[in-house]
């Protein structure tokens, strides 16, 4: 599938007071046209930081980019002004955060915010138009058009509302709709379900998948949760502590998953089948940035370290076809060490 996106060997440092924070350890990713992509791994891992590095949301100071390639249609947009950028966001690549209320101004009616984004952003060349841009009346029909498409009930009606009449479900569906009023080419999804329960979470995981189907945008979206990935995604690379160990597809990890981290992972989800007294865990901590460990990364916390492990980075190998793997484990083609 032809790359819509494709991040090559980008490292991150963040200056702390503690001292210099290697936040992004030279991470590879590849988003196709109209694909799904979900990236996983602990809280700390850098997915958040990705996704901002994407649309050049970081702040600069204290983050610092040292090197790779954020390439989007074949152009790099670590080298794109931010006059570009601003041309870039939210009508090419378009951000879902996690945390509506902290999104969505509480004292601004929903039709407000909704058609101050329409009106900031969009022309056309139809009828109704004032100096080229969109008229009020417009964009306020646009703003129910939208509303309605994300499955928002009575519309016309709740339009009016202001953020704390909606339940945390509706606010993240208008802030799915604020990122589709401009019909980006990627949507970039972080964390979207946090803090739903669970029927919730359901809704809104079919809300994307189906505005995937209808409109072709491809997705990347950011989760600690696989089963949450697993209901959407075609792909899913696993990040931990700055460095994608797997990358594959939804299929594949599910069925034969190799790396010992994401095989943790998946030990320690709680399954009809297996109780909570037969989840197992992942021992240790997620490494400490400032003073990462040697080698790779996981090392301390790997069953299967071998003396190598602790002294050189893996390779990111291909062992079977779509199928990337960060470990001193395996050799390509497929061939375990042990």
């Amino acid at each position: 599938m032809e790359p819509i996106l494709e991040i090559k060997d980008l490292k991150i440092e963040f200056a702390t007071f503690e001292g210099i924070s290697h936040v992004l350890e030279g991470i590879h990713l590849t988003l196709g046209r109209g694909d799904t992509l979900g990236l996983v791994g602990e809280t700390g891992c850098g997915k958040s930081i990705t996704a901002k590095a994407i649309l050049r949301l970081l702040p600069i100071p204290p983050a610092r980019i040292v090197s790779g390639e954020i390439l989007f249609e074949g152009e790099d947009l670590l080298k794109k002004s931010e006059g570009e950028m601003k041309e870039i966001r939210g009508k090419r690549i378009a951000m879902v955060f996690q945390d509506p209320m902290t999104f969505l101004n509480p004292v601004f009616t929903i039709e407000e915010q909704l058609t101050d984004v329409i009106l900031a952003h969009e022309t056309e060349d139809g009828p109704g138009l004032r100096g080229g841009r969109l008229n009020r009346k417009r964009a306020i029909e646009k703003a129910i058009e939208l509303l309605r498409e994300v499955k928002i009930p009575q519309p016309e009606l709740r339009i009016k509302s202001y953020p704390h009449e909606f339940s945390g479900g509706m606010r993240q569906r208008v802030l799915i709709a604020m990122a589709l009023s401009r019909s980006p080419r990627i949507l970039v999804a972080d964390e979207p379900t946090t803090a739903l329960d669970v029927t919730i979470q359901a809704q809104i995981l079919w809300l994307i998948h189906d505005l995937v189907q209808r409109h072709g945008h491809s997705v990347l979206l950011i989760s600690h949760d696989l089963g949450v990935v697993a209901r959407v995604c075609k792909k899913i690379a696993v990040m931990y502590a700055g460095n994608i160990v797997e990358s594959c597809s939804t299929v594949q990890l599910f069925k034969r998953p190799l790396h010992p981290y994401t095989q943790g992972l998946l030990n320690s989800i709680l399954t009809f089948s297996r109780r909570e007294s037969e989840a197992q865990g992942i021992k240790g901590m997620i490494p400490d940035l400032i003073q990462p460990p040697f080698g790779c990364r996981f090392h301390p916390r790997c069953s299967g370290t071998m003396d190598r492990c602790q002294r050189e980075k893996p390779s990111m190998i291909e062992i079977e076809e779509g199928h990337w793997i960060s470990c001193h484990l395996y050799k390509s083609p497929l061939s375990p060490l042990f």
